[in-house]
């Protein structure tokens, strides 16, 4: 596949200074992660999946975890962050450069999840136990495939006072006093900060979050991990970021004319919309904000009067706020995102 390629060009790529090269629609190669509740369902996307319990496929991010590089033209293997240092505004746009640390503010994720997830819960930008430099964790799921009766812990159950979740969790009866919401192809759930969740077994999900890898286990399954160890918990920190308030309500992704985009979530960090795309789809970038695409099925192309980029179920491509016009051709659904 290509980005096996663009791996052995790196050295090359970065001898370029890139402000000697014109901005175009950059399209990412994504980096694979093995979870203990992964499969190998990620493949229907990614047809050279690598072996093992593949439960994350990263493609488009910019978090030291995972760094997505740029997988063709002449800025091939340079990565978001060195862009970001070279081309400012000119790639981000304005509310791009304004958000968060020296790096892409968002991370885009393709999760396979063939058994439950751990029960969990994000911090918020403000909640002083942060590593230093990272972010807190607001997301968005849209759900890609669903087993039948597949469902997903989204919040408390009504009336739950942080006692009573503090309670539940030392007792060892957490499930007790989590929501369960059943999940189908087309849902979209968002999930802010201080949200307990998990996403269950069955499941293939586009996630949309803010750069950040900090989550906080509170409950597993007494599941031991890769290693053949027993996975972390973080019960203290998981009880002070807890919010026992009600989540928003899941919703679905509306069905359009072809040649729309409709918005699906909202959020201080990030807007996803919706498309459908059969033919040619003119569109036209922002000074005030790149747009990030993620094909999600169909096939097609990013182009600009440079050129074109492929795109297919699974790709991830970054428009420049500064690239101005641009099109879309083939038929395709896809995401979406930009900044608020």
């Amino acid at each position: 596949m290509w980005y096996n390629f663009v791996a052995r060009t790196v050295y090359d790529a970065r001898r370029c200074p890139p402000m000697s090269t014109p901005l175009y629609p950059l399209r990412v190669t994504p980096v694979f992660k093995e979870r203990v509740w992964g499969g190998r369902r990620l493949s229907r996307w990614f047809p050279d999946l690598p072996p093992g319990r593949i439960g994350e496929a990263w493609v488009l991010s910019d978090h030291p975890q995972g760094r997505t590089p740029v997988a063709s033209g002449p800025l091939a293997g340079r990565t978001l962050g060195e862009l970001r240092a070279a081309f400012g505004a000119d790639l981000l746009g304005t509310r791009g450069m304004a958000a968060g640390p020296d790096r892409f503010p968002l991370l885009f994720k393709l999760l396979d999840c063939e058994e439950d997830l751990s029960v969990q819960v994000h911090p918020p930008d403000d909640y002083p136990g942060l590593p230093p430099g990272e972010l807190g964790k607001t997301e968005m799921w849209v759900v890609l495939d669903a087993r039948p009766g597949a469902r997903v812990i989204h919040g408390l159950k009504p009336g739950t006072t942080r006692e009573d979740f503090a309670a539940a969790v030392r007792e060892g009866r957490t499930l007790s006093v989590l929501r369960e919401v059943p999940a189908q192809p087309g849902d979209v759930i968002y999930v802010p900060a201080g949200t307990v969740h998990a996403l269950g077994a069955g499941l293939v999900v586009a996630e949309i979050q803010q750069s950040s890898d900090t989550t906080y286990r509170v409950y597993d399954y007494d599941r031991l991990g890769l290693d053949g160890k027993p996975r972390e918990l973080h019960i203290e920190d998981a009880l002070r970021v807890t919010s026992c308030g009600d989540p928003p309500a899941p919703g679905r992704v509306p069905v359009l004319p072809p040649g729309t985009w409709g918005e699906i979530c909202r959020s201080p960090y990030f807007v996803v919309e919706h498309g459908r795309c059969e033919g040619e789809w003119e569109q036209e970038s922002s000074q005030e904000t790149f747009h990030a695409l993620l094909v999600t099925e169909g096939s097609g192309a990013v182009v600009w009067e440079g050129g074109e980029v492929p795109l297919e179920p699974g790709a991830a491509v970054l428009i420049p706020a500064a690239l101005g016009r641009y099109r879309l051709r083939g038929q395709f659904e896809a995401l979406r995102v930009y900044l608020p």
